[in-house]
C-alpha cells in the first residue's frame, strides 16, 4: 500500500480535536486510510455506504452511536447529516465531565457541500477538516513530500529526472490509488466504471439531473477545457442547458472533488485590466483524459491538449504538495485584456511567487515578460520560475529560475 503524506496530519489531529473530518473525491483513498487508523488506534468502524447502516443512522441516530460505540470512524457521513447533532452532544458532554475529549470521531465524506453544512452548524470549534487528494507523483515514487517553494536551494537541489514521455504516461494514467495498488488494472475500464457510478449514483443524490446524457456530455466538454477559463454562455450553448444549470453542475463537481477552480488575481492597482472568470482544472488528469478520449500517452503528447494537460498536472502536483501537508493552497492566475498571462501566482506571508508552466526545455527572460506586469504589486515578489521539462535547472536572473517539473 502506498504511504500517504496526509496520514501523519490525521494522526496529529487526533490529539488536538474531538472530530477529524476527511473530505475528498470518491476513490482517493479515504476508506483505506481510515481503515488503517482503525486497526492502529482501536477505532470502531462503520460505513454509511451500507444501506442498512444508513437506515439505522437516519431513523435513530442516538441508537446508532450507542450500537457502534466510540471512538468511531464513520465513512461517507453525508448520507446521515443528523449524526452531527449527536456527535456534538457527545463532544460537549466529554468536555463538561472532564473525560477524554479528543480523538472521539473520524468522519469522511465525498460530498463536501452537504458535509460542511453539518460541520459548520454542529461541530464548529470541535472539528478539523483535512482534504484528501488523489495520489501525488511523490507518493507514487515514495519521495518525501514538502510544500513546493521556489528559491535558490530548490533550484540547486538534485532530483530524479523523468523525461516528458514518462511524465505524460503518468498524466494519462491518472492518480487514483486503485490503479497503482493493482498495476494490471485497465485505466480505461476503471474510469468507465467511475464515471458510470458517479453519474448514476452521486450526482442523482446531490442534484436532480433530468438528462444524464447531457450531463455526461457536459463532463466531456469540461474535460477538454481543463486549464482554461470558464465561459458560462459558451458552455450553456454547447450543452444546451441554461447558464444557471451550468453553474449548478460546476458546483456539484467542485463539491465532489472532481474539479477545482483557480480564481483570477485581482489587486486594486490592476483589477480594471484583469479578466474575471476562473480557470477550471480537473483534479485527476487520468479522468480528464478518459473523458476527452485520449487513450494513450503518446496520443496525448502529440495532441493539441498536451500543453493544457501539462499545466493541469503541474498545478495539481503543487496543490497536492500543500494539501498533503495540511496547508492552505492560496493561489491564483493572472490574465489581462491584452492576453498577457501568468499561469500560477502563489501567495504566502504577503509575498507572491510567480510560476509559468511550459512543455519545452529552453527559455529566456522574454518568456516571462508577463512577470513585469506585477512589478508594482502591493506585495513583494519572491523568487519565481518557469516549470518545464528541462533536465537541468538553471537561473535566468537572480530571482527567476528555470526548473524541472520533477522538483515539485
Amino acid at each position: 500500500m502506498i504511504n500517504r503524506t496526509i496520514r501523519k496530519y490525521v494522526i496529529d489531529s487526533l490529539d488536538l480535536y474531538p472530530v477529524v473530518v476527511i473530505t475528498g473525491a470518491r476513490q482517493v483513498g479515504k476508506s483505506t486510510l481510515v481503515a488503517s487508523l482503525a486497526e492502529e488506534f482501536h477505532f470502531n468502524y462503520v460505513s454509511l455506504d451500507d444501506i442498512d447502516n444508513r437506515r439505522m443512522a437516519l431513523e435513530d441516530p442516538k441508537m446508532f452511536i450507542q450500537y457502534f460505540g466510540y471512538p468511531l470512524i464513520i465513512d461517507e457521513v453525508q448520507y446521515a447529516p443528523i449524526l452531527f447533532e449527536v456527535i456534538e452532544s457527545i463532544c460537549n458532554n466529554a468536555r463538561i465531565h472532564n473525560e477524554k475529549s479528543t480523538g472521539l470521531f473520524i468522519i469522511t465524506g465525498s460530498q463536501i457541500f452537504q458535509m460542511m453544512k453539518g460541520v459548520s452548524q454542529s461541530l464548529a470549534g470541535r472539528a478539523t477538516i483535512i482534504n484528501m487528494s488523489p495520489l501525488s507523483s511523490n507518493e507514487i515514487r515514495g519521495i518525501e513530500e514538502e510544500p513546493f517553494v521556489v528559491n535558490m536551494d530548490k533550484m540547486k537541489k538534485k532530483f530524479e529526472y523523468r523525461d516528458v514521455h514518462q511524465i505524460f504516461h503518468e498524466i494519462q494514467r491518472g492518480y487514483f490509488p486503485e490503479l497503482y495498488n493493482r498495476s494490471g488494472h485497465s485505466a480505461e475500464k476503471y474510469y468507465s466504471d467511475y464515471v458510470s457510478t458517479y453519474i448514476d449514483r452521486d450526482i442523482s443524490e446531490i442534484v436532480n439531473v433530468k438528462d444524464k446524457l447531457k450531463f455526461h456530455n457536459f463532463m466531456q466538454i469540461l474535460a477538454s477545457l481543463t486549464a482554461q477559463q470558464i465561459n458560462y454562455a459558451s458552455l450553456s450553448k454547447e450543452v444546451e442547458v441554461s447558464a444557471v444549470t451550468i453553474k449548478q453542475w460546476l458546483s456539484v463537481l467542485q463539491a465532489s472533488g472532481i474539479i477545482f477552480l483557480l480564481q483570477p488575481y485581482n489587486e486594486n492597482s490592476i483589477k480594471k485590466r484583469v479578466v474575471k472568470s476562473p480557470k477550471i482544472y480537473f483534479v485527476d488528469t487520468g479522468l480528464a483524459c478518459y473523458l476527452t478520449k485520449l487513450k494513450d500517452s503518446e496520443s496525448l503528447l502529440a495532441s493539441n491538449f498536451a500543453g493544457a494537460f501539462m499545466e493541469t498536472y503541474v498545478v495539481n502536483e503543487i496543490r497536492k504538495s500543500y494539501l498533503n501537508n495540511n496547508k492552505e493552497f492560496d493561489a491564483y492566475y493572472y490574465r489581462d485584456n491584452n492576453q498577457n498571462e501568468i499561469d500560477l501566482i502563489m501567495m504566502e506571508n504577503a509575498q507572491l511567487t510567480l510560476v509559468e508552466i511550459k512543455k519545452g526545455v529552453s527559455f529566456d527572460l522574454k518568456d516571462v515578460s508577463a512577470f513585469q506586469l506585477l512589478k508594482n504589486s502591493q506585495y513583494k515578489i519572491k523568487e519565481s520560475c518557469i516549470l518545464c521539462n528541462t533536465e537541468k535547472n538553471y537561473p535566468l536572473s537572480s530571482d527567476v529560475f528555470v526548473m524541472s517539473v520533477n522538483v515539485i
